[in-house]
């Protein structure tokens, strides 16, 4: 799939939020996702001892916090935003059951592409 340009405004909504927020041991890594209507949801994830909580699973929370049902196209940076990183293992099975249509941002900085998340899963 090709990149549209709200694809690469997305990477940089995820980038700005990594930036600003993903400054401790607690925060690493940001997620941004976009509806089909255009809006868009962030989040970081929350490490703990007790376990860890990934940025996909927060920003599917939040979306669903305000009504939304169907989310049209996530990415998750790392390394405070320079890096674009594919869902984990089990965060990509809870985004292909939750919303099998997502299209995924992945990729280098350099060579960004989308995939159905149905591509990502193993």
């Amino acid at each position: 799939m090709e990149m549209r340009d709200t694809d690469r405004a997305l990477v940089q909504a995820a980038t700005a939020v990594a930036k600003l927020r993903c400054r401790s041991p607690h925060h690493t890594v940001a997620s941004a996702a976009r509806t089909v209507d255009g809006r868009v949801f962030t989040g970081v994830n929350v490490r703990h001892d007790s376990g860890d909580t990934c940025a996909e699973l927060v920003v599917i929370g939040a979306a669903a916090t305000q009504g939304v049902t169907e989310l049209e196209t996530i990415v998750t940076v790392a390394d405070r935003g320079r890096e674009v990183v594919e869902p984990c293992d089990r965060c990509g099975q809870v985004l292909g059951a939750y919303f099998p249509s997502l299209r995924v941002i992945i990729g280098t900085a350099d060579d960004l592409r989308v995939a159905p998340v149905e591509d990502l899963l193993g």
